[in-house]
């Protein structure tokens, strides 16, 4: 098999075994999923809201998840490490499943585009971005957008910075995609720079070449033009 075929049967293998620890672990609040290969197998860290409900009572619900991950999908040795999110309110797939939820119970979409918007803003996010895409309020598809602060969406600050969810909504109209974007509010973008006062660039100049700071000990070029014509008349 060429190299191309394997990376792509990889990440395919990996979004399938995400999509099924969404659907398993959905009641724990699913988070985040990340699998790293290891000599000693393949270690996947999973991020919940409440990791009780996927260890189970004496381990025994994770041992389930790691017997199905081995056989079903053909990861070796799987070793599933369960982490609990700090700030939910800054997770961006739990907030998307949040807001599908909340779609699903009744919530008109604004109304539970904009508690989420302000929820995920209170909480200390830098920028969060959030589309409704479906029937929303009749037989044709329409797409709803809220936005507030600062979101990147292209290059390397995104991939770095900002947090991608997204949850689907199961309503008898249809089904409704949601998509939430967070940026975090410990993201430092390129363009932002700290421009020092010149007191303090001349002190830190030195530091930053490795010399010392040069001594002002010469005399100023006033005072060596009135000790020549001295000299002159002795």
């Amino acid at each position: 098999m060429a190299s191309e075929r394997k990376f792509v049967a990889e990440n395919v293998r990996r979004v399938l075994l995400k999509e099924y620890l969404m659907k398993e672990v959905s009641r724990a609040g699913f988070g985040g999923l990340e699998v790293q290969r290891t000599p000693m197998g393949t270690r996947i860290i999973l991020a919940t809201e409440r990791p009780g409900l996927v260890i189970g009572r004496r381990g025994q619900t994770i041992k389930n998840l790691t017997t199905v991950i081995e056989e079903r999908f053909g990861f070796e040795n799987p070793q599933i490490e369960v982490n609990e999110v700090g700030d939910v309110s800054l997770n961006a797939q739990i907030m998307a499943e949040k807001l599908a939820f909340s779609l699903e119970r009744g919530w008109h979409f604004r109304r539970a585009g904009h508690a989420t918007l302000r929820r995920v803003m209170d909480a200390g996010a830098r920028g969060c971005y959030i589309i409704v895409a479906g029937k929303l309020s009749g037989q044709r598809h329409r797409t709803e957008k809220f936005k507030e602060g600062s979101i990147k969406y292209c290059g390397e600050p995104k991939l770095d910075f900002v947090d991608h969810g997204f949850a689907v909504a199961k309503l008898k109209m249809g089904v409704i995609g949601v998509t939430v974007e967070i940026m975090q509010n410990t993201a430092k973008l390129p363009a932002e720079i700290n421009i020092l006062e010149k007191d303090a660039a001349a002190e830190k100049l030195p530091d930053l070449f490795g010399v010392e700071a040069v001594s002002q000990a010469a005399p100023a070029p006033a005072e060596e033009a009135d000790a020549a014509p001295a000299q002159e008349a002795e």
